[in-house]
């Protein structure tokens, strides 16, 4: 029987949405975007994106979400593309069950009451369901009279009109807030951090961890950064540590042994062995052979050559040991999953 391994840190964040599925025991949380006229397009793709990804990197239905229009199914967004919504406020099903509620605004989006957004709104809320708005759309909360009590964020130029037609409200400078079952983004940027937010706490940090590491991988301390490689960069890691990983990550195809690498970087084996335990809560060795499997899963899922050829360009000296490692952390063989991912 092959033994199982397990993905440490960035490691199992990069390659989460190859293992296998995990099992939930929760029916998953459905997420209601209500389109406003000139709704932010980039901001309603950002807040899908995350509950999309989420299932993406869990391999499990955690979210499901539909949109609804005010009066009509086409929707008009900022970019002036049409929407076509699944259904409309009117024709909402009652039994379909909200869990979250989320209005979705824009810069030219009409500011005005919508009396059955508001009924709505409430209606939910009632159930103890989470409301929350896009750029504009926490004024809809508040024509719905449920910012009486919650701190809420706001896009910047419409931070006037919210406090002239609602003076007691609690309208923030913060890109985005999460106030009980009030949650709120100012623009685009502040919408996926709020629906992360959220993510962790409708489901876990591990998944929230996930879906940042795909969504936003460019967001590095320094533009040469690798991606992969992020969890390192940051101020509290030793220059040491940081110069040996990279070392590793330059030298795939051809290992350096751990006391090579000791040697490159001046330090220790101890030294470095400790460093990677305190830091990154694993052995040098076993961080590098991470590193070697996720670069051969990039290399099956993104290239055309044989098993043969990406066990040597990851470092294994034999197809078979490489695909018997591979099998142990992915619980499918390298052939399997190049076959999964055409399909």
């Amino acid at each position: 029987m092959t033994e199982k391994r397990q993905f440490t840190g960035l490691m199992r964040d990069t390659n989460s949405s190859f293992l296998p599925p995990q099992l939930i025991e929760h029916p998953p949380v459905h997420v209601v975007f209500v389109l406003l006229e000139h709704f932010s397009m980039v901001s309603f793709t950002s807040a899908a994106d995350t509950l999309v990804t989420s299932n993406l990197v869990t391999t499990s239905q955690r979210f499901t979400f539909s949109t609804v229009g005010i009066s009509q199914q086409s929707v008009i967004s900022d970019l002036g593309i049409a929407i076509t919504a699944d259904t409309t406020l009117d024709a909402m099903a009652p039994q379909i069950p909200v869990d979250v509620l989320l209005v979705c605004g824009g810069f030219r989006s009409p500011l005005a009451e919508i009396p059955k957004l508001s009924r709505k709104l409430r209606q939910v809320a009632t159930r103890r369901g989470i409301v929350g708005g896009i750029w504009n759309g926490a004024l809809a909360l508040a024509h719905a009279g449920l910012l009486k009590e919650a701190r809420y964020a706001l896009h910047p130029d419409n931070h006037a009109f919210a406090r002239e037609q609602f003076p007691t409200s609690k309208v923030t400078d913060l890109s985005f807030v999460l106030d009980g079952n009030v949650v709120s983004a100012a623009g685009p940027s502040s919408t996926l951090e709020m629906m992360l937010a959220l993510t962790a706490r409708l489901q876990n940090e591990d998944i929230v961890n996930a879906v940042r590491e795909i969504l936003a991988c460019d967001r590095a301390n320094q533009p040469s950064e690798l991606p992969m490689l992020r969890e390192i960069f940051t101020p509290t890691i030793p220059q040491v540590l940081k110069d040996t990983v990279q070392l590793m990550a330059g030298n795939l195809e051809e290992p350096l042994s751990i006391d090579e690498l000791a040697s490159w970087v001046d330090s220790s084996r101890r030294k470095l062995e400790r460093l990677f335990r305190s830091h990154l809560n694993t052995s040098p060795s076993r961080y590098y052979l991470e590193l070697r499997m996720t670069h051969a899963r990039q290399l099956l899922l993104q290239s055309n050559d044989s098993i043969a050829s990406i066990a040597a360009a990851s470092g294994f000296v034999t197809a078979t040991y490489f695909s018997r490692c591979f099998k142990e952390f992915f619980s499918i063989s390298p052939l399997a999953l190049r076959n999964q991912g055409k399909g």
